[in-house]
């Protein structure tokens, strides 16, 4: 399968949504391994660049995960790659664009962005 690098150095990117653990199968609530049985998870980000915002979810293995990342923390993205699929499901022809990463980290010192005191 055709894997795109991704150059992030000219992007903003923050955590849009802590990170989850991925299912294989949401029926049965198996959780998605990679190759070496290491756990996968997800994360969404704000990907901002060249005057464009996207929320990408982005795959990483749960050891990638580094730092505690909150809504608002901005992270680096290790190694991101883009996918190309397709798919046919109940006679619909499906496709889009996965992403993948080696790591998430946090760029905060101490790893948490500070919270909003309340008024």
């Amino acid at each position: 399968m055709r894997q795109i690098p991704v150059d992030t150095s000219a992007a903003t990117v923050m955590v849009a949504k802590a990170p989850e653990i991925k299912l294989r199968d949401r029926r049965t609530g198996e959780i998605a391994v990679d190759a070496d049985g290491v756990k996968l998870m997800t994360v969404d980000v704000m990907f901002a660049a060249f005057g464009e915002v996207e929320i990408l979810t982005v795959t990483v293995p749960e050891t990638g995960i580094s730092g505690d990342l909150v809504m608002g923390t901005p992270v680096a993205l290790t190694q991101l790659v883009a996918r190309p699929w397709e798919s046919e499901f109940n006679g619909r022809q499906r496709h889009g664009i996965a992403f993948r990463a080696v790591a998430v980290t946090s760029l905060v010192a101490g790893g948490s962005v500070p919270r909003p005191e309340a008024a």
